[in-house]
């Protein structure tokens, strides 16, 4: 929930605060949806100057806090807006950074703003199917990339195709994410043994390794590299220990798999 708070006994006007719950709220959907803090930081002053605010941001890993002003001082007043709890998703990202420019570029109409942030948060664009099997093929391209035959690509499509919905229907279901990823790699774990249970290609290590890469988050990992690089240390240890505990849960998948299949890790 949204708290906010007055800095002065002067209340800011009723347009001042709406822009003001408006900029939290697209800060917070920025950050839920993976962007990092240089980009929402820059993508909120951008549309806080077409208002003529002056804004000081605030980013921690579960809120946002922002405290503005006019541009001459007038009007003090602070926001706290939780981050949003979403996948990641370079779409949103995307039409929110263009929503920035637009607002910059074509002057400010909080009417249309509003209008346009809620088409871009509401609708999602995605279908499912296609990052299906987008993903899929991804996957056993990796395969192939790392030396697998065609035996271990076919495995592999067939152990991402499984895992990777798996991991949608439970999303979906608001499982927690950590769980997801340890069903999920271990599903695919035991999908991807049957090259070496059943002898059928001549790569079935590779086949194993490359049956999970569609897990490891590679986004956290390298966010937390741009947060560091920025400066927003705590941002940026706190996806850095996000990305290190989605690792270790599909480690943890992965390994029991190679153990219930009884397949030798070493």
């Amino acid at each position: 929930m949204t708290t906010m708070t007055s800095m002065t006994s002067d209340k800011p006007t009723l347009r001042t605060q709406e822009i003001i719950v408006f900029l939290a709220d697209y800060g917070a959907w920025l950050l839920g949806c993976g962007a990092t803090c240089i980009r929402l930081e820059k993508n909120v002053h951008r549309i806080a100057n077409a208002f003529g605010l002056t804004v000081e941001i605030i980013i921690t890993p579960r809120h946002i806090h922002l405290s503005t002003t006019g541009q001459d001082y007038s009007e003090p007043f602070t926001i706290t807006a939780p981050t949003k709890v979403h996948a990641t998703d370079f779409e949103i990202i995307t039409q929110l950074s263009r929503l920035s420019w637009e607002v910059a570029d074509k002057g400010p109409d909080f009417k249309r703003l509003k209008s346009e942030f809620h088409s871009i948060t509401n609708n999602n664009r995605q279908n499912k199917w296609l990052v299906l099997f987008l993903v899929t093929l991804a996957n056993a391209s990796f395969c192939r990339l790392f030396g697998g035959d065609l035996t271990a690509m076919s495995l592999v499509a067939v152990a991402t195709l499984a895992g990777y919905y798996l991991k949608q229907c439970l999303i979906e279901a608001k499982t927690d994410i950590r769980l997801t990823v340890l069903i999920c790699s271990f599903v695919s774990s035991i999908l991807g043994s049957t090259d070496y249970l059943f002898s059928l290609g001549s790569t079935p290590a590779i086949t194993i390794g490359t049956s999970v890469l569609y897990l490891i988050p590679g986004i956290p990992y390298l966010n937390s590299f741009s947060d560091l690089l920025y400066r927003y240390y705590i941002c940026s240890f706190s996806r850095f220990m996000d990305a290190i505990v989605m690792t270790a849960c599909l480690s943890i998948g992965l390994c029991t798999g190679m153990m219930l299949m009884n397949i030798g890790m070493f």
